[in-house]
């Protein structure tokens, strides 16, 4: 990726003044930054697991599904309630992400594999699901606070790292997860046949269907996939953010940003792209909680302004 002088000036007058107060931040309180960069990253990890869901249907399928959030809050509903029954966390978690796989698998198989290509269509069929699914949710789960407690094995503090004392196990262990996704999502669309077939059909859906692959249930399988990384995202959020109507229209404006920033199609792009976002929110509330939400959508104009296509996006 090479920068014009342009652009080498744009980013040295958004990176100088970053620079110079972070050092600033360091000096004056060294554990309040550290604790904050922790937070931004375990942050990040959360936004990552539920946007690489939709990198996978937005970004790599073209296929606009803006119920994305009301998956998120299904996961984090049904596994709230299967570890309240069962008390077993993981096996919640394989709640949540069966419970939206098949949820997306349905909505891709009954509704959206008629509209292919067609994206106001699928912009306005989601945004009726999404407002439904909600509602729905909001009639069986009222509009209580419900919170997930972490397992026993990753609850309380580590103790001992430097500066900083002391932080949640279970926030560190979304780190874990978030690099675990990631590196598998790579593995899958990057050294498998599967992987191969996915992006074939992305570029050439009926050279693909003529070489003997049935495509709308290659497809639907991965929508499946992304819409079930959205339900064990909820599963976690449920735990560290809770779960309460509105999440999934938070969770939703998340994932778009991150795409919009990373690069369609991109997982490395995702990834980047909720670093920055985790960031840019986390540190905003920190040091200048007022005007927090404003360094979102600056840094999402910046992006936008000098990588239209995102910071891994592939030009057109």
């Amino acid at each position: 990726m090479k920068l014009s002088r342009g652009q080498l000036a744009a980013w040295i007058l958004i990176g100088g003044p970053i620079a110079v107060l972070s050092l600033w931040a360091v000096f004056d309180n060294p554990r309040l930054y550290f604790v904050t960069l922790l937070n931004s990253l375990t942050l990040a990890s959360l936004y990552f697991i539920v946007a690489s869901g939709f990198t996978l249907v937005f970004g790599l399928m073209r296929n606009v599904n803006l119920a994305h959030g009301t998956l998120y809050l299904l996961g984090g509903y049904v596994g709230y309630v299967v570890a309240d029954k069962t008390g077993w966390w993981v096996i919640a978690l394989a709640a949540g992400f069966l419970a939206a796989a098949i949820g997306g698998f349905l909505m891709q198989w009954l509704v959206l594999r008629h509209m292919q290509g067609e994206e106001l269509r699928q912009t306005m069929v989601t945004i009726g699901i999404s407002i439904i699914g909600a509602d729905i949710l909001l009639w069986i789960f009222t509009g209580q606070v419900y919170q997930m407690e972490a397992p026993e094995w990753l609850q309380g503090p580590i103790r001992g790292i430097p500066l900083i004392n002391a932080y949640s196990a279970y926030r560190l262990s979304l780190l874990g997860f978030g690099l675990a996704i990631g590196l598998g999502l790579w593995w899958l669309l990057s050294r498998t046949r599967v992987g191969m077939m996915i992006r074939a059909g992305v570029d050439d859906r009926n050279m693909l269907a003529a070489s003997g692959v049935n495509v709308q249930r290659l497809f639907a399988i991965t929508f499946a996939l992304g819409a079930g990384l959205a339900g064990f995202g909820g599963v976690i959020g449920a735990v560290e953010l809770s779960m309460v109507p509105g999440e999934d229209r938070r969770l939703l404006l998340v994932s778009l940003i991150v795409v919009i920033v990373g690069g369609m199609g991109s997982v490395l792009g995702a990834a980047i792209g909720a670093a920055i976002l985790g960031l840019a929110e986390t540190y905003g509330l920190a040091y200048a909680p007022t005007y927090s939400v404003v360094f979102t959508f600056l840094v999402l104009i910046g992006v936008l302004a000098f990588r239209p296509r995102g910071i891994m996006g592939r030009p057109a």
